[in-house]
């Protein structure tokens, strides 16, 4: 009896727990069982709560309510562009999001990629490549009728790699069309 308590506790000790944990519990096929319907409603509770934490960060970062703005991010031959605009006239979120804009612009001109770092709290797959080939990359800010975008063009094979990179991430993350 001692062994198997033994046994046991040493089993719980190693078993994975939170997010990750419960995803992959969730999706593997042990033999003899599939997903549950709890389980998977319990994985989409923790990708929205982690969406949910995702938008209130980003409307820290970028000054807009994140459902009230719509986010595109799209591949362009030289590279690609990140579009914010307001889904409705709101003069205050236009000016913020422009503001935002012109501001990340800059920043990403300098190779500094603190406010997609802080909206995904993480580094951004594609922001270390593209901020050491800064050089090579050229970002610039143009209004839009309800916000803006920033353009990215280069010619450097390592940074469109690197812009594709960040550009795809950033369409998955924010749920956001090309």
């Amino acid at each position: 009896m001692r062994t198997l308590i033994a046994v046991t506790a040493l089993l719980l000790a190693h078993w994975p727990t939170g997010p990750l944990a419960a995803q992959a519990h969730a999706t593997m096929g042990h033999a003899g069982h599939q997903a549950t319907p709890a389980a998977t409603a319990a994985t989409a509770a923790t990708d929205d709560s982690a969406f949910r934490a995702l938008q209130q960060r980003g409307k820290g970062t970028m000054g807009v309510d994140q459902d009230a703005s719509r986010h595109r991010f799209e591949d362009l031959p030289d590279g690609g562009r990140i579009e914010l605009q307001m889904r409705d006239a709101d003069s205050a979120g236009i000016a913020a999001i422009r503001a935002h804009l012109r501001q990340a612009a800059q920043q990403f001109t300098d190779g500094i990629f603190s406010a997609p770092d802080t909206t995904h709290a993480m580094t951004v797959p594609g922001t270390t490549v593209m901020a050491a080939r800064k050089g090579t990359i050229r970002y610039t800010y143009h209004e839009l009728p309800q916000g803006g975008e920033v353009r990215i063009t280069t010619t450097d094979a390592e940074a469109l790699a690197a812009v594709r990179q960040f550009l795809a991430f950033q369409r998955s993350d924010h749920r956001a069309g090309g």
